[in-house]
């Protein structure tokens, strides 16, 4: 049996997907270990207690100092033997030396074709808003490894979806968020089996 540990910051639908496809059967021999949240309020630490599910709250509040809040990370990773690290709508940027303590085991949900519209400062919304501002006539999400920079690791799945004359980034991002609810699942599934 794999332990998956997923890092949130907020609603979590992502992890949902994640949820929905392990206790379906899709991601197979693997168990969600816990939930860790940078923010007490998420509501993703309420769709986990609902799933019977360990939620851990390691954000600025409870461990003001960077190092001690990156150490508490990955002694929660360790304590739950974690073979696969999900990044879920996970708001802060991970230290080199939580990268380098679960190298090729983090992988990140973008919603945006990377290499385009990623990066410092392109997430959530801003995404989407910068998509329509560029004129571009697709968009879709990415899922990929996660390295010392932001957005660049090596890419594992993308899927691309239409972007419409009359989008809004809320219908923009609805269209986007059906893609990584399969894209991401899909990319554990396949990490779990050794495919990557």
């Amino acid at each position: 049996m794999k332990n998956i540990s997923v890092l949130v910051s907020g609603g979590g639908t992502n992890f949902q997907a994640i949820i929905d496809n392990v206790e379906n059967g899709y991601i197979e021999n693997a168990r969600i270990a816990q939930v860790i949240s940078s923010n007490p309020n998420a509501y993703a630490l309420t769709r986990a207690e609902n799933h019977g599910i360990k939620g851990v709250v390691i954000g600025k509040k409870n461990y003001p100092d960077a190092d001690e809040r990156t150490d508490a990370i990955i002694k929660a990773l360790d304590d739950e033997n974690t073979d696969l690290v999900i990044l879920a709508g996970y708001m802060s940027v991970l230290s080199a030396k939580l990268i380098e303590a679960y190298r090729d085991k983090i992988i990140n949900i973008h919603p945006s074709l990377i290499p385009k519209y990623c990066g410092m400062g392109m997430y959530g919304h801003h995404v989407h808003e910068a998509v329509l501002a560029g004129g571009e006539t697709e968009s879709g999400a990415t899922v990929h490894f996660v390295d010392e920079g932001v957005d660049t690791g090596k890419i594992i799945l993308q899927d691309r979806v239409p972007v419409m004359e009359d989008d809004t980034p809320d219908t923009l991002a609805a269209r986007v968020l059906k893609v990584e609810h399969q894209l991401l699942p899909k990319a554990a599934k396949m990490f779990l089996n050794g495919e990557l």
